[in-house]
Formats: C-alpha cells, sequence, structure tokens
C-alpha cells in the first residue's frame, strides 16, 4: 500500500511507489516545483499546462459495480489550474488493448487490481480503460514519449495506469465515509455537509461530490497538485478549481445492492 506523509499545517502529501513500464527520465531540481504555482520549459518534470489533476470515483448501485465495501476508479483527469481542460490530445497515441499491454510490461498485479476496481457499468472494462487514456492520458505533457529514455510504445501508458491505481489506493473513501458513521442505507439520509467534512478531513482538502436521480450520491473528485511527474511524482491535496455540486443539502447513500 502507498503511503502517506504530512508535515505540521500543510496539505497530505501522497508519495507513490511505482514499478515503472519504461525509463522516465530524471527531473532533477524541479520535483520542488508544484503544478499551477510555477513554470517551467521541462514539462517533463512539471505538469504543464495541466497542474490541476482530479482522481475521480464512482459509487455505482444501478447497476452495481465494484466490491460492497468500496468506490472505484473513474479516472485521472488532467485539468488546467483554472478548470479548464482539454481531451484526446494525440490520437495517434489512442492505445488498445490496455489488458496486453499491461500484461506485457508485468504490470499483473495493477491488471488484476482494475479487473475488481476499475469498471464500467454501460460497456466492456477494456473499452473505459482505452477511453480513459485516450481521452485524459494523452493529455499528460509528463507522460510524452520524449521524456523516456529507450521508450518503447506503450511505456507511458503503463505508467498512467499503475498511477492511477496507486493513487486510488491512498483514497479509502468507504472507510473514511464509515469511520465518520457514513455507511450505505437504503433509508436514511445524510447531511451533505456531514460527508464533506469527514472526506474533507481524512484527504487533506475539500472534494466535490455529485449525485444523480437528484439526490444519491454517485461521484466523487479529489484534487491534487503534482510535484514532478506523473510516473514518480508526489502527489499533494488540492482545492477543486469548480467546487459546485448538484447535490442537494440532504442526500441518500444507497447500498449496492
Amino acid at each position: 500500500m502507498p503511503s502517506f506523509t504530512q508535515t505540521a499545517g500543510a496539505a497530505l502529501a501522497v508519495i507513490l511507489p511505482f514499478v515503472l513500464a519504461g525509463t522516465h527520465d530524471t527531473c532533477p531540481n524541479t520535483t520542488s516545483v508544484l503544478s499551477c504555482s510555477g513554470s517551467s520549459t521541462n514539462t517533463c518534470c512539471i505538469s504543464s499546462p495541466y497542474g490541476l489533476i482530479q482522481q475521480v470515483q464512482f459509487w455505482d448501485t444501478d447497476p452495481v459495480t465494484g466490491p460492497d465495501d468500496s468506490w472505484t476508479i473513474h479516472g485521472l483527469w488532467p485539468n488546467d489550474c483554472d478548470g479548464s481542460y482539454s481531451e484526446n490530445c494525440d490520437s495517434s497515441r489512442a492505445y488498445k488493448d490496455i489488458t496486453t499491454l499491461l500484461q506485457n510490461a508485468g504490470e499483473d498485479d495493477t491488471l488484476s487490481f482494475m479487473q475488481d476496481y476499475w469498471l464500467s457499468n454501460d460497456e466492456s472494462d477494456e473499452a473505459f480503460w482505452e477511453h480513459e487514456w485516450a481521452t485524459h492520458g494523452t493529455c499528460y505533457s509528463t507522460l510524452e514519449p520524449s521524456c523516456y529514455t529507450d521508450y518503447e510504445t506503450g511505456d507511458e501508458a503503463v505508467d498512467f495506469f499503475v498511477a492511477t491505481v496507486n493513487l486510488f489506493q491512498t483514497l479509502p473513501t468507504y472507510t473514511w465515509l464509515a469511520n465518520a458513521g457514513i455507511t450505505p442505507s437504503s433509508s436514511k439520509t445524510y447531511k451533505l455537509s456531514a460527508l464533506n467534512s469527514a472526506l474533507e478531513s481524512a484527504f487533506g482538502a475539500p472534494v466535490v461530490l455529485l449525485c444523480e436521480n437528484t439526490n444519491e450520491v454517485y461521484e466523487i473528485y479529489y484534487a491534487f497538485n503534482l510535484q514532478g511527474d506523473v510516473a514518480t511524482g508526489t502527489w499533494v491535496p488540492a482545492s477543486n478549481e469548480d467546487s459546485s455540486t448538484n447535490c442537494p443539502s440532504t442526500i441518500k447513500y444507497l447500498p449496492k445492492s
């Protein structure tokens, strides 16, 4: 399990260990620069222009996806520091067959985790992974092929999926809510402010919850700034630039049943 580090009065920083698919160039003298707080011509080492990165999770109840005691992965989305973003940044790297790509890189554990926790509710899981990589993964400046030594096709996509899985494992939304006495129920309702408070306290920065069917919570956005590159950097919790929610003040947190 990746580890947390925290300094007094500072936001929680997440330092992630990685098994790299390829060899990302080292980033000396740049990892102290936090994305969205500085600039550099070396965009292999500083995520630019998309330095606000959101780890997005689902709580799917109809149809159900994933374990009944865990949220699941939606994706890892790079956004500009003002909340704007681009998608599908390089169609030439819209890889197919993510399963084989991960297997060939020796990332069987990552793939196995994705098969349990990165699931689609309306298409094949493989198609979902391909979409998330093509739509969002190709927009990371630090994952450009030119950022790699001895690059082989797909190295950067493997790093994207490993990073997303490892980061998700540091964000146990279900557990954080349960620790605050907030558990799924078909009869109870909860104050949105109670969920926000519990999650912000555990995460170290405000989160954004979204609802469907008017008042049923189903999605969460965690935001980060990044020191270094996606493959080896340090993730620092941040506030979402767009903090709006479509949830009412009282919501349902339905069980997966």
